[in-house]
């Protein structure tokens, strides 16, 4: 396993100088934040002027009467919800993302690396192919509703468990161990999908399951969204708490424990909370790669490796992008929405391959 080296993760350098530039570029990118949800709400296949899109808003939190009409029903109860939801899965992934290279020591991980995505994703086809199967009447246009949603979740701690049993095989915990059971369950397990994918009845439904397993946040709504802000907020709450045993691992496990750090148990506390959390995020929206692994590459670049100002800005950061990668997939095709995993990796490798180009060129 490749290590990180020391200037990868906390940047000692030019403390002062990345200190005053976190509050700024927090500020810069909540503002951006807020026109890209303005601009997610206002364009689609009727475009709605942002004043109204605001008014709309503003109506419906004040309480005042609203006034009927298709443009307020396509403001909050279909745009705005989406919006919000591409804003918190993109935050819970590109956070999830920092956690997971700081828990592996290895800057190109990401939160799919463990095999959690691919516990959800075979519990979401499952239960869409196996529910047909047996008359449950199960479509893609239930493929984001509860019972797909709770399946999803299951097969991620499914998944979960498997990976915890394997990496602790032997005593030891090691990233290394962990990895590489992440990779075969996750192996493992995408073939099981595949299989399933195979004994899917009719065209509509494979192009259904496909359309999931690479992302989608259509269908979404209010309620959908309690569950991945609640656990996105306390995501973020619980890795903040732990960002100094984060900067501490980084510079390997014996400095890490001469500085006063339980190794051992900073890693299960991550391991957990980083898998939880991927399951939540995966069940609401599908597999969508790579926000988890480039996120924290552009955030690393701006501010160094100090994760007491690295986890929130990728959170936004991560926020930011998935919801103009989203508006994008929405309206680039007339008539067509594109599934957000293409998007993100059409998008995403180019600007990646450049970061790290930059960064070799520096070495």
């Amino acid at each position: 396993m490749t290590s990180v080296a020391p200037a990868e993760g906390v940047d000692t350098r030019r403390p002062a100088r990345t200190l005053l530039r976190a509050g700024p570029l927090a500020a810069a990118l909540t503002v951006a934040l807020v026109l890209a949800l303005t601009a997610a709400v206002s364009f689609g296949s009727v475009d709605i002027p942002p004043g109204e899109v605001w008014s709309v808003v503003a109506r419906r939190l004040t309480g005042r009467a609203v006034e009927p009409g298709t443009r307020d029903l396509i403001v909050w109860q279909l745009r705005v919800p989406r919006a919000l939801l591409a804003a918190v899965v993109g935050a819970g992934l590109g956070l999830v993302g920092t956690a997971v290279q700081a828990l592996v020591r290895n800057p190109l991980a990401d939160p799919y690396l463990l095999g959690i995505s691919s516990g959800a994703s075979l519990g979401a086809v499952a239960a869409i192919v196996l529910g047909t199967t047996f008359g449950l009447q199960l479509s893609f246009g239930s493929a984001l509703g509860l019972t797909v949603s709770l399946a999803a979740f299951a097969g991620a701690l499914a998944a979960f468990s498997l990976v915890w049993l394997m990496a602790r095989r032997g005593g030891g915990f090691s990233p290394l161990r962990l990895v590489l059971a992440g990779i075969g369950i996750a192996q493992f397990l995408g073939g099981v999908t595949s299989y399933l994918v195979l004994q899917t009845r009719d065209e509509q439904q494979t192009r259904g399951v496909l359309f999931w397993l690479m992302g989608s946040l259509g269908g979404a709504v209010w309620a959908q969204l309690v569950v991945p802000a609640v656990a996105v907020a306390l995501g973020l709450a619980l890795l903040q708490a732990r960002s100094r045993g984060l900067n501490a691992m980084l510079m390997g496990d014996e400095t890490a424990a001469g500085l006063g750090v339980d190794v051992g148990r900073l890693r299960r506390e991550v391991f957990v909370v980083t898998s939880v959390l991927t399951g939540v995020l995966v069940a609401v929206s599908g597999a969508i790669g790579f926000v988890g692994l480039m996120v924290p590459h552009v955030c690393r670049l701006l501010l160094g490796g100090d994760h007491r100002r690295l986890l929130p800005l990728s959170a936004l950061t991560g926020a930011l992008l998935l919801v103009v990668v989203d508006t994008v997939a929405r309206t680039a095709l007339d008539g067509q929405e594109l599934p957000i995993g293409v998007v993100t990796a059409v998008l995403g490798a180019p600007t990646l391959l450049y970061l790290l180009d930059r960064r070799l060129e520096r070495t």
